[in-house]
């Protein structure tokens, strides 16, 4: 399956370092707090990895992982999602719904193809602190968290705080995620409260360098694409923007437009809870039934 070859954006020194503390938690975590009392949607347990609603923080993943250096600097050498972004968006969505979704045959055939595309991808010295390895597991946790988190965080912003059985249902397929890029179970926090100290510890250490605010650009202001794709992207910028830490969104040079932004939030909530399952996981049967019919032929 061609497209899923380079699925994950999970790979930076660079002349100029900005380097910051421990960030603040994203606004929007905060306005998660006071999701309207009309949103009462539920959902069940192992439905949080299905909602559409996901992809609109795919942005700040990436811009998270970005900002770990060996990462950053990893993507910047190696990765042409930045000039392919659709492609890349294919391959990591399929990714994702056939390691959530899939039968453990088609989950061992998809971690293979990630696997051989990880591992040419590497630095030529191991000298430098951010000397980088596809295969480093401990890299591969990272690139797995910033996808678990934001997928917390998106699903907090419109529904409200998951519930328990729902936190660790996401954390559990977050677990999945990690293992099959190859990170050792034991590493994968084991509760929520778990996971929360080690993305605190790791929130303190990330750095944004030339080299990832470059890629960060051409992601976030492509020059090629269908027209529907860059009319979206000004909203894309937006969101992200306010997904971000206030450091991170410095680091960036990322505007945010705070008015438009909370009206973009109060949208979402009034619209996306309401609309039928069918529409909402359509992107995860889509890519499924893509991924069976490209294994069959």
């Amino acid at each position: 399956m061609r497209s899923t070859a380079k699925v994950l954006v999970g790979y930076s020194r660079g002349p100029r370092f900005r380097r910051f503390g421990r960030a603040r938690r994203v606004s929007g975590r905060r306005g998660a707090q006071q999701v309207s009392d009309n949103c009462t949607v539920r959902e069940r347990p192992g439905d949080a990895a299905a909602e559409a609603l996901l992809l609109a923080g795919g942005a700040r993943a990436i811009l998270l992982q970005l900002a770990n250096p060996a990462v950053g600097r990893g993507v910047a050498e190696h990765s042409d999602f930045a000039d392919r972004p659709l492609d890349r968006l294919r391959g990591t969505l399929t990714y994702l719904y056939v390691v959530a979704f899939g039968t453990p045959q088609e989950v061992t055939r998809v971690a293979r193809q990630v696997g051989r595309a990880h591992a040419p991808v590497r630095s030529e010295s191991h000298d430098s602190d951010d000397s980088y390895d596809a295969r480093d597991e401990t890299l591969q946790l990272w690139v797995a968290a910033t996808l678990y988190d934001t997928a917390v965080l998106m699903h907090e912003l419109v529904f409200g705080a998951l519930t328990a059985p729902q936190a660790q249902a996401l954390l559990d397929e977050g677990a999945a995620i990690a293992t099959t890029l190859g990170v050792p179970r034991a590493l994968w926090p084991a509760t929520p409260a778990d996971f929360a100290a080690y993305w605190s510890r790791c929130e303190s250490e990330l750095r944004v360098d030339d080299a990832a605010a470059r890629v960060a650009a051409a992601l976030l202001h492509p020059r090629s694409g269908p027209w529907w794709f860059r009319l979206a992207m000004p909203s894309v910028r937006l969101l992200t923007a306010g997904l971000l830490s206030p450091e991170l969104r410095a680091a960036y040079a990322l505007p945010l437009d705070d008015r438009r932004y909370s009206r973009a939030v109060r949208v979402l909530r009034a619209v996306y809870p309401r609309l039928p399952r069918a529409i909402r996981h359509w992107p995860k049967r889509h890519y499924l039934r893509r991924f069976r019919a490209e294994a069959g032929k």
